[in-house]
């Protein structure tokens, strides 16, 4: 049997009713007896003094008769002799049966006591004070007696009391209805928009209310999760769209010529066969590789650490001057500035500053110059070929996937066409740009990225 309740709402309005029973109930059990000692402590008061005022007028012989009534009525006086015969009593008190049967003995004169009369809502009850005027066997005993209010006899005060409990805790519940289901609001309108989103519209997002409060963070951070889903989601399309596009031309290529070397085998030079199969096989792997690339770079928990970019150019360009190489490939300069640090993944910077190197001694007529630098709190890297350089028009194509403007790009050239984009995307994943700058001659393209200050 589940006796939570399921809502919010309902769960907090409980709890402050019951918390407003428990503080308004201990309040009202103080103020009660609160109420009853403070009237009990004026009854006596009044009580004692008229009946020892009474009493010293007996003693010295200046007692009127009747009485003097100086409450106008509301303490009763009566003078009772040792065989019970009211001997005098205040107009009010002439007219009422003797007060108490009560006798106070010799050793105990003075005597308070409570005395009750009827029962249910006619019990009605007195503070009286019985005083014995002298320790004479024959001595008087004066009687006062003053009347307790009726609510604090028949239980009226406890439910006036009760009732204010009641009323007070309903009021703290409605209020707190009332405020829980306003506060609640946003998450409801919040739960209701991610129940719209689907897999196939991750454009849409959680309305975002004003305000830095723990609701509005949340309304951020769903926001936050569904941009990174969604740019995820994209990723995993345009991995799917490149792959089913780009694979499947050398697949087709490497397909035919398998079918025809074994429709034909007697017709069919094996070697050359096997060399394109291994020249096809080899652009698929590179492609692949490149797309996965793509797919992976913004995502996962790779390691970042600091990374001195003049350090990394001077490893790359010393391991490019190491490799043999034509007569005709480009002369590499360089101008690394130290201790220009960035925070990221190393292998990742590796290969952008490679993809960068090998795209400019593609073009460059004879030489490729590589400097690093910092400027405005970035780190700036610049690869500038010397070759025939970039149109106006085409400096943002050149870094879209599978683009190449001239024959000079085709898959034969050797590149994937995606080394740009893939050199833009770990840019941008690590909170930099990669552009294309005006330059007197060849292509400039300029990387920055933030500096890792504590490591500069």
């Amino acid at each position: 049997m589940r006796l939570r309740p399921r809502s919010i709402r309902t769960r907090d309005t409980l709890v402050a009713a019951v918390l407003a029973a428990v503080v308004f109930g201990a309040i009202a059990i103080a103020a009660d007896l609160g109420i009853r000692d403070t009237v009990r402590a004026a009854l006596v008061q009044d009580t004692a003094q008229s009946a020892r005022r009474t009493s010293a007028a007996i003693r010295d012989g200046s007692l009127a008769s009747p009485i003097p009534d100086d409450s106008g009525g509301r303490v009763l006086i009566q003078v009772v002799g040792p065989g019970g015969n009211m001997l005098d009593a205040t107009p009010a008190a002439g007219r009422h049966p003797r007060i108490s049967g009560f006798w106070p003995p010799r050793d105990e004169r003075v005597r308070d006591f409570r005395h009750c009369h009827g029962h249910g809502l006619t019990r009605h009850c007195e503070m009286v004070e019985a005083i014995r005027v002298t320790t004479a066997p024959d001595s008087v005993v004066v009687y006062a007696a003053t009347r307790i209010p009726g609510p604090l006899v028949n239980g009226v005060l406890e439910v006036l009391l009760a009732v204010a409990v009641l009323g007070l805790s309903a009021l703290v519940a409605w209020v707190t209805w009332r405020v829980v289901g306003r506060t609640l609001r946003p998450v409801e309108q919040i739960r209701g928009q991610l129940a719209e989103i689907s897999g196939s519209d991750l454009s849409r997002r959680v309305p975002q209310p004003p305000g830095e409060d723990e609701i509005a963070e949340l309304a951020a951070t769903a926001n936050q999760t569904l941009d990174r889903l969604e740019r995820a989601v994209d990723r995993q399309r345009q991995f799917a769209s490149d792959a089913s596009h780009e694979l499947r031309t050398p697949i087709a290529g490497l397909r035919a010529n398998l079918e025809d070397a074994a429709m034909h085998p007697e017709d069919t030079d094996l070697k050359a066969v096997v060399a394109s199969a291994l020249r096809d096989t080899d652009r698929l792997e590179h492609i692949v590789t490149d797309l996965l690339l793509l797919a992976r770079i913004g995502t996962g928990n790779a390691a970042r650490e600091a990374v001195d970019l003049g350090d990394l150019a001077r490893r790359e360009i010393a391991r490019r001057d190491g490799i043999p190489r034509s007569a005709g490939a480009p002369r590499l300069v360089a101008d690394l500035a130290p201790g220009v640090r960035v925070r990221g993944v190393r292998m990742q910077f590796v290969r952008l500053l490679g993809n960068l190197l090998d795209n400019a001694e593609r073009y460059a007529d004879g030489s490729v110059a590589v400097a690093v630098s910092s400027s405005g709190g970035f780190a700036v890297l610049t690869v500038q070929d010397d070759g025939a350089g970039v149109p106006d028009a085409d400096r943002e194509r050149v870094f879209a996937r599978f683009t190449r403007l001239d024959s000079a790009r085709s898959r034969h050239a050797g590149g994937t066409g995606l080394g740009l984009a893939i050199a833009r995307e770990i840019a941008q994943a690590h909170g930099g740009s990669l552009t294309i700058e005006d330059s007197v001659r060849g292509a400039r393209l300029v990387l920055n990225l933030p500096l890792d200050i504590e490591n500069t």
